[in-house]
């Protein structure tokens, strides 16, 4: 099962790489493209300003019997392109596709030239003992294909962002109701069973009396109980206690102490002995802290320390579970909290996802990898507001 799941993840991270490859491609291929096709046509466009500048020219020499018909129509076909003719001294002396301003027609046109010569030189041409200059722009059609390429990146990225936030959206949900419907059948199918136990349990207690193995089943059985009431918690809004923090991981610490090697040192420490009162689902933050300690005598393989330590920074609680286990890959830190995710040989990769969802949707806080080192440790840290809303 496991192997499965964990194929799963991985299946899951290359789909979404090659979407991203993909996604990329497509584009740097519009992009290629759509600039190739810019400068064709911005090619052609100086194509046709230099036969319009052609076409003006030979109207200016034509004598009165040349026929200028054909050379007035590629004249009046320039309809888009910006252009201004000067002398040699740079004087107007037309122009054509500008709009002038009311006021200021020779500082307006001045600023213009130097724009269209930082952009090309002017084309020149000589009438008898002068000179003139034709300068022009890029028309409005070809300064918005320039530009298109670039809103049509932005469009396509903003497309991409969607799909890919509405296809995590909807996988999140669906493992969601996923996960909420096997924590409600676990509780529900656990809950049987249990009631079997403790009625079998007051039996034997009616009969053996004197048997103190009997009071420690029964304790078991309550845990049992106190698992269950968790699983069943999960998806529905939990009733937050103001409860003595230090209290409530003592207690969590202590169950997992008597259930571990005695190789494994589990410490509390708290700010002067002081007592921290915080709102909490105590069952359920329960859980979060024992899992934490489960995963790090994991990563120890039964030998080593676990330091819980408790400290206020600002309005916030913070908790700090360290270990000295075999830590965690930097590139992993987040992926640790996806579900399904796991490198042990049993389990489904829950606990953390679990933890994640506790601590976070529940509480209001956060839970993550502050800091790990390979064969040294992990510290994972809890952040709680001291009245969660």
């Amino acid at each position: 099962m496991r192997l499965h799941i964990n194929k799963l993840y991985e299946l899951t991270r290359h789909l979404k790489l090659v979407f991203i490859v993909i996604a990329a491609a497509i584009i740097l291929a519009s992009t290629y493209f759509t600039n190739r096709l810019a400068n064709s046509l911005a090619a052609e466009e100086q194509k046709k300003v230099e036969i319009w500048a052609e076409a003006t020219h030979q109207s200016i020499i034509a004598d009165e019997n040349t026929d200028i018909t054909f050379i007035s129509s590629i004249i009046q076909g320039n309809t888009t392109i910006p252009v201004i003719m000067t002398d040699e001294k740079n004087n107007v002396i037309g122009s054509l596709n500008i709009e002038e301003p009311k006021t200021n027609i020779e500082q307006f046109y001045t600023k213009k030239i130097e724009q269209f010569k930082a952009h090309r030189p002017a084309i020149m041409f000589k009438l008898d003992n002068t000179v003139q200059y034709l300068y022009y722009d890029d028309s409005l059609f070809l300064k918005q294909l320039y530009y298109f390429p670039y809103i049509q990146l932005g469009v396509i990225i903003i497309f991409l962002l969607v799909a890919f936030f509405a296809f995590s959206g909807t996988k999140k949900a669906e493992q969601n109701q996923v996960w909420v419907g096997l924590s409600k059948e676990t509780a529900h199918q656990l809950g049987t069973p249990i009631s079997s136990l403790l009625a079998w349990v007051d039996l034997l207690k009616m009969r053996h009396q004197d048997d103190n193995l009997i009071g420690e089943m029964e304790k078991d059985v309550n845990r049992l109980g106190i698992i269950a009431e968790r699983f069943s918690k999960i998806g529905s809004k939990p009733d937050l206690q103001l409860v003595n923090l230090n209290e409530t991981l003592q207690n969590a610490v202590q169950y997992m102490s008597n259930r571990t090697s005695q190789k494994v040192l589990i410490q509390c420490h708290f700010p002067h002995g002081e007592a921290v009162f915080i709102k909490l689902n105590v069952p359920l933050f329960e859980w979060v802290i024992e899992n934490l300690c489960k995963n790090a005598i994991d990563a120890m393989d039964g030998v080593g320390s676990i330091d819980i330590s408790v400290f206020a920074k600002n309005d916030e609680i913070v908790i700090d579970v360290k270990d000295t286990g075999k830590g965690i890959e930097k590139g992993k830190f987040k992926v640790v909290f996806t579900p399904g995710f796991t490198t042990k040989k049993r389990g489904w990769g829950l606990g953390l996802s679990l933890a994640k969802r506790i601590i976070e949707e529940y509480h209001g806080g956060k839970i993550f990898v502050k800091q790990s080192e390979i064969n040294v440790g992990t510290v994972f840290r809890i952040i709680l507001r001291e009245i969660p809303t």
